[in-house]
């Protein structure tokens, strides 16, 4: 008998051993499974309202159109709060050093999470950024790096041919029979530039005029070579060139107040690049005759996007077009009336 209980009372506790440690799993498994899910609502948490610090290092901020540039970074921050953006810029288009020095500077701080760079110099960048594993958004001119994600712009060439083949027709309607096309362009080697040449070149070729190769004036990008520039075509061509095509408006505004009042060049077209508020009105004075607009303000807003969307782990596109049309004078006024608005 005694035998008989002391089996059950060693069953009894044997089962009940068995019952606890049942619950102690279940009840461990449990509180695992919501620590996971608190530390999942975290980082979602945080992912929505930690703030980011995005670097735009431009070529300047000393001209027209980086301004449209500075203005659409500048929006993406104010209508997303949690998104700090810092624009910087060279002085011009040439100091070279003194971007370098600020990707440079800014590379080793950890003051960003990521980077927007249009580069002057594309390949010393590229060199400068190698081994970086923040994001990096080449904005205006592409960067040939395996670091950088993106490239935000406008498809240069296609923009260019674009142009030419405007200029070309509005040089038939002007009456020109031999359509011969010179450009004043901006820093030689420069990827931008080139392939801007090359779209002029693909598109006035192809619209049955001729672009005169040998005979291309670099002005670094500024007016006041663009003018010197000038002169020695109108000593080289006393008869007269259908297309002047230039890399920029500052420059193409340049050239046709060069030729003001040389009657030879009275009907020649005058073609920039980039479509700003002074091409705009230059094209409703007749001080200038078209110009190529890219979007300046898109591309801003566009690049500090994409590092944001890179932060969040999306992959970018490879190449974002932030698109280009012909300003003349069909289009001019509401052109200049949109780039007012982004700068008020």
């Amino acid at each position: 008998m005694k035998k008989r209980l002391l089996a059950l009372l060693m069953a009894g506790a044997m089962a009940a051993t068995m019952t606890a440690c049942g619950e102690a799993k279940t009840d461990a498994a449990t509180d695992t499974k919501t620590d996971a899910a608190a530390t999942d609502t975290k980082t979602d948490a945080t992912a929505a309202t930690d703030e980011v610090a995005v670097d735009v290092i431009l070529k300047t901020t000393a001209s027209e159109y980086w301004g449209y540039v500075v203005a659409g970074a500048n929006a993406y921050m104010k209508e997303n709060p949690n998104v700090k953006v810092d624009v910087k810029g060279a002085t011009s288009e040439t100091a070279y050093d003194e971007q370098l020095n600020m990707i440079e500077t800014d590379l080793a701080s950890d003051k960003y999470d990521g980077f927007v760079i249009a580069p002057l110099q594309a390949d010393m960048v590229a060199n400068k950024i190698k081994g970086q594993t923040k994001p990096i958004v080449a904005v205006d001119t592409n960067i040939d790096a395996p670091e950088v994600l993106s490239f935000v712009g406008t498809g240069n060439e296609a923009a260019g041919a674009l142009g030419g083949k405007a200029a070309v027709e509005a040089a038939k309607a002007a009456g020109w029979t031999d359509i011969k096309c010179i450009e004043i362009a901006g820093v030689q080697g420069d990827s931008t530039n080139t392939a801007r040449m090359n779209g002029y070149k693909k598109g006035v070729t192809e619209a049955g005029g001729t672009f005169l190769d040998a005979e291309v004036q670099y002005a670094d990008a500024v007016a006041d070579k663009a003018v010197a520039s000038m002169e020695a075509i109108m000593q080289n061509h006393p008869e007269g060139i259908a297309i002047i095509c230039a890399n920029n408006d500052d420059m193409a505004m340049a050239a046709a107040r060069a030729a003001k009042g040389n009657p030879a060049y009275a009907k020649t077209v005058f073609l920039g690049f980039d479509g700003i508020q002074s091409a705009c009105t230059a094209i409703l004075n007749g001080g200038l005759t078209m110009s190529v607009a890219q979007q300046g303000y898109d591309m801003g807003y566009k690049s500090v996007d994409a590092v944001v969307k890179a932060l969040k782990g999306e992959t970018l596109e490879k190449f974002i077009d932030s698109g280009a049309e012909v300003v003349d004078k069909n289009n001019a006024q509401k052109r200049l009336d949109t780039l007012k608005g982004y700068l008020a």
